[in-house]
């Protein structure tokens, strides 16, 4: 396989032990997997294998309840809580013409704002305290260690891409002090035979500017090379999988890629998948860096916020959403 046909596996051990020019060698890594493919493996990163199995045991317990008690917090328009089997189809996509609903149900969480936070107190969109399952005890103090790991690790992974778009290593510290994320809990049935147009997740690109799905198992995601490829992705143990989004693309003016990818259940058994995505401060303006422009390649996209761009992709992808509003 060529380069561009093969997900490269980058080693974060030697940054975050401090080695000496292992920041720069990293950075120049992930510019070459962002630029060729969009995806990467990373190992050595410092989050304990027993922290995301405890969360993947906690999304299947979520989903092993009834229909009715997941549904008590069925998804609302922060994009947080329950979104039931079938209930998104992926218009949206670049690759595919998409008209049947995913074959797969998830828990949306986002940060763990308190009540009386005031964007929950004022309603603002996208800042709402999240929806939790009742009766499942240690399930959000789980949920929410892990979400704040991932994080962190973001925050450790944003200089890496400041200096491979030929930036200062801080240059993302300010947007990203305060990440605006969500962390996916999917659930996919097995899929007992192709049918066209029906995936477990359809070919799509994510909307972040990273997005960090947990070493998983049980097969299924497959990603769309620069040539027009579909390639498996293969299950490297303690390897999470990392890709960019059209935030991403916003940020770098096409510079880096937004991979299509999609996901079908062929194991024979559940699959389950933590899909961690994160962008910058809600508040914070996504326009093409200076390293991505001038007067031969003028910015693409205008600048834009979270909260707008946000906000028309669930109009569009989210069927549950669209029912609520006619009631």
């Amino acid at each position: 396989m060529s380069a561009t046909e093969t997900i490269p596996v980058v080693d974060l051990g030697p940054y975050l032990g401090g080695e000496p020019g292992a920041m720069e060698r990293t950075a120049a890594e992930l510019r070459f997997a962002l630029t060729s493919i969009g995806f990467y493996f990373i190992v050595n990163h410092g989050i304990p294998a027993a922290q995301s199995r405890g969360v993947f045991d906690q999304a299947a317990r979520f989903h092993g309840l009834p229909l009715e008690r997941k549904m008590e917090i069925r998804i609302d328009r922060h994009n947080v809580g329950y979104l039931p089997m079938r209930g998104d189809t992926l218009r949206t996509s670049t690759v595919q013409t998409v008209t049947k609903p995913n074959l797969n149900e998830a828990l949306f969480v986002a940060r763990d704002l308190p009540d009386d936070h005031p964007d929950v107190l004022a309603d603002r969109r996208f800042r709402s305290a999240n929806r939790w399952p009742i009766g499942l005890p240690g399930f959000r103090e789980t949920v929410v260690a892990y979400c704040e790991a991932m994080e962190r690790l973001v925050q450790k992974l944003v200089p890496l891409y400041a200096l491979a778009l030929g930036l200062p290593a801080a240059y993302f510290d300010g947007p990203f002090r305060e990440t605006q994320y969500k962390l996916r809990m999917t659930h996919y049935p097995h899929q007992e035979s192709a049918v066209d147009d029906e995936f477990g997740i359809a070919p799509h690109t994510d909307t972040s500017f990273l997005t960090l799905l947990a070493p998983n198992d049980v097969p299924g995601l497959s990603i769309r090379t620069q040539g027009g490829q579909w390639i498996d992705a293969p299950a490297i143990p303690g390897a999470y999988v990392v890709n960019g989004g059209q935030l991403l693309q916003r940020w770098t003016n096409d510079f880096f890629l937004a991979t299509p990818h999609r996901a079908v259940n062929r194991s024979g058994g559940e699959r389950y998948a933590l899909a961690f995505f994160c962008d910058s401060n809600i508040d914070w303006p996504i326009a093409a860096v200076p390293t991505t422009v001038g007067p031969d390649r003028p910015p693409r996209y205008p600048t834009t916020w979270y909260t707008d761009y946000m906000t028309l992709y669930q109009k569009r992808t989210y069927d549950l959403l669209s029912e609520q509003a006619a009631e």
